[in-house]
C-alpha cells in the first residue's frame, strides 16, 4: 500500500507517545502519512487503518542516554532521517513552595526541560530541512496556578527554549513551535487538584468543559504539516481559557 497525505514519507519522533496528546498526535501525523516512532498500544490501530509505519520505543526520558538511543533506534528502522519532533512526555507533581526540594525539582526539569533539549541536540543531525520541532508546553507557563510552581516554571523554560531554537535553526527553513494546552483529559489531568482544575473548566469560554487529546494534536499536525512562516511562537489551545 502506497502511503499519501501531506506527511509521506516523512519521519517523525513523538516522546511520551503512550497516551494522551501524545498518543492523539501520533494517529494525526499518521493519518497525514508520516511514519511514527514513540508509540506503543497505538501501533496495531495505525497499521490496520492506515499505511504508515509505526515503531515502539521504550526509554527512560530522564536518563540523559535516553534520547540517542531513540534516534539510533529510529534510524536504525524507519529510515536515514527525522522529519519532525514532538518533545511531548512530561511529568507533572504538585507542591507547594515549601514543599519543593531539589529532588522534586530535578525530577520536573529533567523530564520537561533537559529530555527536549538532549532529543533535539540527538535529532539535529539526522534532521531533514525544512524541518519541524513542535514542543507542547501548557497554559501553566504563563498563568500562576498554586501548588505546581516547578511544573509552571518548566514549562515556561521549554517555551524559552522554543524561541531561541527558532531563532537558531531558522534559516534552512526549520520552524519551532510550541503548543500550550489547558485541561486535557489525560492520566496527567487527575493528578492536578480540583481546587486548581474546577476553576478552569468553568472559566473556559468553549463549553465549560475539558479539552480532548485530539483537538490538540490537530494544532500539533498543522505546524508539522504547513505553516511554514510560523516560528518561534506558543499556540495556545485551551478552548480561549488564556488568550495571548
Amino acid at each position: 500500500m502506497t502511503t499519501t497525505g501531506p506527511l509521506a514519507g516523512k519521519v517523525a519522533i513523538i516522546t511520551g507517545a503512550s497516551r494522551g496528546i501524545g498518543a492523539a498526535t501520533a494517529l494525526s501525523l499518521t493519518q497525514a502519512g508520516a511514519n511514527v516512532s514513540g508509540i506503543d498500544a497505538l501501533i496495531a490501530d495505525i497499521t490496520t487503518t492506515t499505511s504508515s509505519l509505526a515503531i515502539s520505543i521504550q526509554a527512560d526520558l530522564s536518563h540523559p542516554s535516553a534520547p540517542a538511543q531513540i534516534v539510533l533506534h529510529t534510524l536504525t528502522t524507519l529510515g536515514p532521517h527525522i522529519d519532525i519532533l514532538i518533545n511531548n512526555a512530561a511529568t507533572i507533581s504538585n507542591a507547594p513552595l515549601s514543599d519543593i526540594d531539589p529532588a522534586h525539582f530535578d525530577a520536573i526539569f529533567h523530564l520537561n526541560v533537559r529530555a527536549p533539549l538532549l532529543m533535539l541536540q540527538a535529532v539535529l543531525p539526522h534532521l531533514r530541512r525544512p524541518g519541524r520541532v513542535v514542543n507542547i508546553s501548557s497554559i501553566g507557563a504563563r498563568a500562576g496556578f498554586a501548588g505546581v510552581g516547578a511544573y509552571s516554571a518548566s514549562k515556561a523554560a521549554l517555551e524559552g527554549f522554543t524561541r531561541a531554537w527558532a531563532a537558531e535553526l531558522g534559516g534552512d527553513g526549520t520552524t519551532v513551535n510550541a503548543v500550550a494546552p489547558g485541561p486535557v483529559t489525560s492520566e496527567m489531568l487527575e493528578q492536578v487538584p480540583e481546587e486548581i482544575k474546577g476553576p478552569q473548566l468553568k472559566a473556559t469560554p468553549v463549553g465549560r468543559r475539558e479539552g480532548r487529546p485530539e483537538e490538540v494534536a490537530e494544532v500539533v499536525r498543522d505546524l508539522c504539516t504547513g505553516m511554514g512562516w510560523v516560528s518561534g511562537q506558543t499556540i495556545c489551545a485551551s478552548g480561549g481559557l488564556v488568550m495571548y
